[in-house]
C-alpha cells in the first residue's frame, strides 16, 4: 500500500470555526467582518445610547428583552400583576375625610376648569341641588378642600356639564320638582380666574336652551362645538336624539341642530371622543341597564364637517362585560374606562377598561379584581388630574356619599426584567437638566473609553509579534516571581 506524499512546498491549510471554514478563506474573513462590525457599534453606538439613558430613565434595557419570565415591580402598584396589563388601574384609596363634598351628592356634573375642579349640582337623594363646590387641584395626587361656589340659578340633578373654550356648559337635568329641563348655564371665569355668576342663554338671537327637555343626557366638547346625546325625555323615556351646538368664526356657539340619531336610545350613560371616533357605552335603552356600545364617526367631508355620522353598534367583546348605567365613565390615555354603576339590581363595584385601535374597534372589554372599587357606587363622577383619577360623590349601599376616591391610572413598569435575550435593570432617574447634563457626559465618557478600546484592539492585531513578547515577558515576570 502506498501513500501519497505531499509535494515540495506543499503546506496544510489551518481551519477554524470547529473546521467549519479555510482560515485564509473569504467565508472566514466575513464572519470576523461581521463580528467586529457589531461590536464597534455595541461600543461607539448602543453602550453610550444606554449610559445616557442610565441617568434619565428609572429603568434601561440591555438586549431584547421580548419574552420575560423574571419580573419584579414597584409596591406601589400594590396587588397588580407584574408586569400590569395595559390600561389597568392601581388599586383605589380613599380620600382623606378632609377631601369630602360639604353634603352628600350624587347625580352630579364634574368638571375641571385649568385647575379647579367643580362639583355642580346633583341630588341630596331626595331632590336636586343648586349648590356648587370649587376645589384646587394641587398636584402629586390631591385636591384641596371643597369650597362653595357660585350656586346655580336653579337646581339641577342628572345633568350635563362640560368645559369649552374657557366657558362651563351645564345644559338639561332634572329640576327641583323632578322635571326634566331644557335651559343651558354659562359660566365663565374673568380674566383673573374668579368665578363669577352663572349666567342663562334664552336670548332668541343665540339662545343655548335645548330644543327638548332632557335629562341624563350625554355632552361631549368636540374643536368646533358642543354635542348632546340621548337622554331622557319630558316622559322620563331614553331618546337616540343627537344635538349639536357649532362654533362660528369668532367663537361664539349658535342654535342646537339635529345630526344623525343614535341607533338606540341611550341615557345615564357615558359619551367619550377619542380621536375622530364617538362611543358611547353604559346607561339605559328602557327601564334596564345595557351592556350595548355605540360608536360614530366625526365627519371630515367638506359638505358635513364635523357632523356625527356613521354610526356603529358594537357586538360581541365590543360591547361591555355586563349591563351598566350610572357610571363614571371617562377616556384617558387612549383608554375608555367604566367605574361602578348599577346593574338594575345593586350598585357595582366593577371597573372595565378597553383600548380602541386606530379604527376605533374594541377588541375587548378587561377587568381586574385588584382594580375593583371597594364597594359598590353609582351615581359618582370621575376627574382626571395628572396620572391620577378622582371618584367624587355618588351611591354606595350605606347611602349618598360625600367622600372622594383616588386611583392612579399608570402603574408602574417593572424595574427589573430577565428575559431569554435580554434584562430591563434599575437606572438612577435624575429629574430635570441635571440628568440630561449627567448623563451627555456619561455617555461620551462611555463613547471615549470604547474608542481608545478599539484603537488599542487595532494595534495588538497589526503587531501579534509585539504582543506575544509583551505576553511573554509578562508571563516571566510572573513565572519569576
Amino acid at each position: 500500500m502506498t501513500e501519497r506524499a505531499l509535494g515540495a512546498g506543499s503546506t496544510t491549510r489551518r481551519r477554524v470555526l470547529f473546521g467549519l471554514l479555510d482560515a485564509e478563506g473569504w467565508s472566514w474573513a466575513s464572519v470576523k467582518a461581521a463580528f467586529w462590525f457589531v461590536v464597534i457599534i455595541l461600543l461607539l453606538g448602543y453602550i453610550p445610547d444606554r449610559a445616557y439613558y442610565f441617568t434619565v430613565f428609572s429603568t434601561i434595557d440591555l438586549g431584547i428583552n421580548v419574552v420575560s419570565p423574571v419580573n419584579f415591580c414597584a409596591p406601589e402598584n400594590g396587588s397588580l400583576p407584574c408586569p400590569a396589563p395595559v390600561g389597568a388601574i392601581v388599586p383605589w384609596q380613599a380620600a382623606p375625610r378632609e377631601l369630602e363634598l360639604p353634603a352628600g351628592r350624587t347625580d352630579g356634573a364634574l368638571v375641571q376648569a385649568g385647575t379647579r375642579y367643580l362639583y355642580i349640582g346633583g341630588s341630596d337623594g331626595a331632590a336636586a341641588a343648586a349648590t356648587v363646590y370649587v376645589a384646587e387641584f394641587t398636584g402629586a395626587g390631591t385636591f384641596s378642600q371643597w369650597a362653595a361656589g357660585p350656586a346655580l340659578p336653579e337646581p339641577r340633578a342628572r345633568a350635563s356639564a362640560v368645559l369649552l373654550n374657557g366657558s362651563i356648559y351645564v345644559t338639561g337635568g332634572l329640576d327641583g320638582s323632578g322635571k326634566a329641563s331644557t335651559t343651558t348655564f354659562v359660566l365663565t371665569p374673568d380674566a383673573k380666574g374668579a368665578l363669577p355668576a352663572w349666567q342663562t342663554t334664552t336670548d332668541a338671537k343665540a339662545s343655548l336652551d335645548l330644543p327638548e327637555a332632557r335629562a341624563g343626557a350625554m355632552l361631549v366638547a368636540a374643536s368646533d362645538g358642543l354635542i348632546l346625546l340621548g337622554g331622557d325625555n319630558d316622559a322620563g323615556q331614553p331618546t337616540a336624539t343627537v344635538w349639536k351646538a357649532t362654533l362660528d368664526a369668532k367663537g361664539v356657539l349658535g342654535a342646537w341642530a339635529p345630526n344623525v340619531s343614535m341607533p338606540r336610545p341611550r341615557s345615564d350613560g357615558t359619551a367619550v371622543l377619542n380621536g375622530s371616533h364617538l362611543f358611547v357605552y353604559g346607561g339605559r335603552e328602557g327601564a334596564d341597564p345595557t351592556d350595548v356600545v355605540m360608536r360614530g364617526a366625526i365627519s371630515t367631508a367638506k359638505e358635513t364637517l364635523g357632523q356625527v355620522s356613521g354610526w356603529f353598534t358594537g357586538g360581541g367583546g365590543a360591547n361591555l362585560p355586563a349591563a351598566r348605567s350610572d357610571g363614571a365613565g371617562f377616556a384617558a390615555n387612549g383608554v375608555l374606562y367604566l367605574v361602578g354603576g348599577t346593574d338594575g339590581h345593586a350598585a357595582a363595584r366593577q371597573v372595565y377598561w378597553a383600548v380602541p385601535d386606530s379604527s376605533g374597534n374594541i377588541a375587548n372589554w378587561a377587568h381586574l379584581n385588584e382594580s375593583d372599587l371597594p364597594s359598590g357606587l353609582e351615581g359618582a363622577r370621575a376627574v382626571v388630574g395628572g396620572s391620577d383619577v378622582f371618584l367624587v360623590g355618588g351611591r354606595s349601599p350605606d347611602g349618598v356619599a360625600a367622600g372622594a376616591a383616588r386611583a392612579n391610572l399608570a402603574p408602574q413598569a417593572p424595574f427589573f426584567q430577565l428575559g431569554l435575550v435580554g434584562a430591563t435593570v434599575p437606572a438612577l432617574k435624575i429629574d430635570g437638566e441635571v440628568g440630561q447634563q449627567l448623563g451627555y457626559l456619561l455617555a461620551a465618557g462611555a463613547f471615549m473609553g470604547n474608542f481608545v478600546l478599539l484603537l488599542l484592539a487595532g494595534w495588538a492585531f497589526a503587531h501579534k509579534e509585539k504582543v506575544a513578547q509583551i505576553r511573554a515577558r509578562l508571563r516571566a515576570r510572573r513565572e519569576g516571581h
